[in-house]
């Protein structure tokens, strides 16, 4: 495998986070973790948004970017893609076989991660219970994990070959019984979980920076303003 330079990864220990570690991991990529902690607002520091603009973390800086210069990237789905081309690891050099996996990365990044956020959000930290907002989102849930599930029965990972569409949605499915679900309604979801989750790499991807994971009170409404009321700066 080609020797590369280490790359700086703006992370912190989330669902989104763990897309980019695991992939590292998997591909056996040298990187340096950054935390950006979204509770404290470092998403909103200048050095920061300079290398993503939409103020979330992931982001990437490749010292050794396309021509030798150096690249940054922002969101997770378009890290992936890049890492992936960049390796010619867990992406597809064929045009059908990467459809594939393009497909189920942007059904994760467009419809998995954005509802199961919204179930998070309004089961755990939204102030007030809203039973309308709990129904809708634990439904839609419960509906997207049974299109992964019918996906699955037929293949052993999302896309066919273990891919970058897989470690994109494993951070947010491992997350089922906080999502109000029962993973026994999803058998194939639970073997192919089960299979990931036994990875040495996702392992260790799983785990980068794990203590500071749950480090903030939800309840503070400091930090809630910083998550939750965010406005144009």
């Amino acid at each position: 495998m080609a020797s590369y330079k280490p790359l700086d990864l703006y992370y912190w220990p989330t669902p989104n986070g763990w897309k980019i570690t695991v992939a590292l991991e998997e591909m056996g990529l040298a990187y340096n973790v950054i935390p950006i902690n979204i509770s404290k607002g470092d998403q909103f520091k200048p050095e920061f948004l300079a290398i993503s603009p939409n103020n979330k973390m992931p982001a990437l800086v490749d010292p050794d970017g396309p021509g030798g210069m150096p690249i940054s990237v922002f969101e997770s789905g378009a890290i992936l893609t890049y890492l992936g081309r960049k390796t010619g690891q867990f992406y597809p050099s064929d045009e059908r076989a990467r459809v594939e996996v393009e497909q189920w990365l942007m059904w994760q990044m467009g419809g998995f991660g954005p509802m199961l956020g919204q179930n998070h959000h309004f089961n755990h930290y939204a102030p007030e219970k809203i039973p309308y907002a709990i129904d809708r989102y634990v439904n839609e849930t419960n509906r997207l994990y049974g299109v992964l599930n019918k996906q699955l029965a037929q293949h052993e990972f999302v896309a066919g070959a273990y891919s970058i569409a897989d470690m994109a949605i494993l951070g947010w499915a491992k997350l089922w019984e906080r999502q109000g679900q029962k993973i026994e309604d999803f058998p194939h979801v639970k073997r192919w979980l089960d299979t990931l989750m036994a990875r040495p790499a996702v392992q260790r991807g799983l785990a980068v920076a794990g203590e500071l994971r749950n480090t903030s009170n939800m309840q503070d409404p400091a930090v809630r303003a910083v998550l939750f009321g965010q406005k144009a700066r």
